[in-house]
């Protein structure tokens, strides 16, 4: 089989422990996915991502971007180079977004219509066109272990009747979506070397912030039928309260024995509470974006804080991030000195700071699982 999921136990809150089966390897889920946007995970080397956090085994699964890899270095090149596990040199599953969210985040220059998406690279202005059959296209060419199906992330604030009539096109991109993956899923640049293993694709669930619309799009995707479901359309600015509330109303009708994934969140605490109620994956591009910015996360008695490097206060603080962190920063820098790396805008600050904050992450959900054990 092309995708296994086989789920170990569930505790009473609706979190599982299950093993994801995917052509590049398993997966223990719950699990969080670092983001490798244009096929590099920001200032963080594979071989580092190999062995980084959750107890020297790294991380699992990363996620690369279909939008930014189409547009650079183009899917045909990645293709030729044997997808993209060749290209990057990364063994491990890997998974493709379908380029929806960022074709939806350009916003003043794109154009939607039933076909597809019209919009203008942020690169250099040049015209280019999504389908969902394109997307499928490119995602087969680039050879991830999943793909996503071609989505419409709506704006939030948005009414009901907006959202609705997004979501409905959205349900008519996936069917569309899972057609041309049907005809075309042999294609895969691996596909003869994993022993005739194609990759799966995932429906993603749409419906803004509206618990009804939510249940019916959760509902149609699953009569569509895909071997796992994400949740999407989050975290994109409303309050936690309700991104919990519409994560909890959609689990309620996505399959008990397939995997569940939420895409683009959250902070450390977020995706922990997430996996307790029951998401097996997640991915955001927070851990490096923050690391860059001198946010770094730590456990202190228990509670997850969030440290400002850059504060003074740190200026001759000899103690590691985190006293209970044993990625290689934490075994080897002080905070004074990691401090002085970013006020003096050295590189090393950016990869310093990203590899802690991934191995938090991923230590995380390490933990999350040893509970679900």
């Amino acid at each position: 089989m092309d995708l296994t999921f086989d789920v170990l136990k569930t505790s009473e809150a609706g979190g599982r422990r299950a093993v994801l089966g995917l052509p590049h390897g398993d997966v223990q889920t719950p699990v969080f996915m670092p983001v490798g946007t244009v096929a590099s995970v920001k200032a963080v080397p594979q071989d580092v991502l190999e062995v980084n956090g959750a107890n020297g085994k790294g991380a699992q699964i990363i996620l690369a971007n279909t939008y930014h890899l189409y547009l650079r270095p183009g899917h045909e090149l990645v293709r030729r180079m044997g997808g993209v596990h060749q290209f990057m040199s990364w063994r491990r599953p890997m998974l493709t977004d379908s380029g929806g969210f960022q074709v939806f985040s350009l916003k003043g220059l794109r154009k939607i219509s039933e076909e597809g998406v019209e919009f203008r690279s942020h690169l250099d202005g040049g015209k280019h066109f999504f389908s969902p059959e394109h997307s499928m296209g490119v995602q087969i060419a680039l050879g991830a272990d999943i793909m996503m199906a071609f989505d419409e992330c709506v704006e939030t604030p948005a009414t009901w009747e907006r959202t609705r009539e997004s979501m409905g096109l959205t349900h008519r991109w996936a069917e569309r979506s899972k057609a041309y993956f049907e005809e075309h899923k042999t294609e895969v640049p691996w596909f003869e070397a994993r022993g005739g293993r194609t990759q799966s694709l995932f429906g993603i669930v749409q419906g803004g912030m509206y618990a009804d619309l939510r249940k019916e799009s959760a509902e149609k995707m699953v009569e569509i039928g895909f071997p796992g479901y994400a949740i999407g359309g989050l975290a994109v600015g409303e309050p936690r309260e309700v991104t919990r509330e519409m994560i909890a109303r959609t689990l309620e009708h996505l399959p008990k024995d397939k995997p569940r994934y939420v895409m683009g969140v959250g902070y450390p605490d977020e995706i922990e509470e997430y996996a307790r109620m029951g998401v097996d994956m997640m991915d955001c591009v927070l851990p490096t974006r923050a690391g860059r910015h001198g946010l770094l996360f730590a456990r202190v008695d228990g509670r997850i804080e969030r440290l400002n490097i850059k504060k003074k206060e740190f200026a001759e603080d000899q103690g590691p991030i985190d006293e209970t962190c044993a990625c290689m920063v934490c075994q080897r820098y002080t905070r004074a000195y990691l401090r002085h790396l970013y006020a003096a805008q050295e590189p090393l600050s950016a990869v310093l700071n990203s590899i802690h904050n991934l191995a938090f992450y991923l230590d995380t959900m390490e933990r999350v699982r040893g509970d679900l054990a």
